[in-house]
């Protein structure tokens, strides 16, 4: 009897611990990370069209003017030129 009670406090114990790191590494996972100092990006607008798919993305905020393209179905995206809206 007194082994199934070990067993019991041991298995709670072993549950918590588990529950209790899980839990530190979802928190970790969503946390968002501070957002950048004033100037460090830059206002674009940029749309990329992948030649493969034909997927397109719009970068509206970037590092530099002109940034490398992205990458899509394993190849570079092609710059295209803005719609007029």
């Amino acid at each position: 009897m007194i082994w199934f009670v070990v067993k019991v406090i041991i298995a709670i114990a072993a549950f918590v611990l588990i529950m209790r790191v899980g839990m530190l590494i979802l928190g970790g996972l969503s946390r968002t990370h501070p957002p950048p100092d004033p100037g460090e990006l830059r206002r674009v607008n940029l749309r990329y069209r992948c030649s493969v798919c034909l997927t397109e993305v719009k970068m509206v905020q970037a590092t530099e003017d002109l940034p490398p393209p992205p990458r899509h179905c394993q190849e570079d995206m092609d710059l295209v030129a803005p719609t007029f809206e």
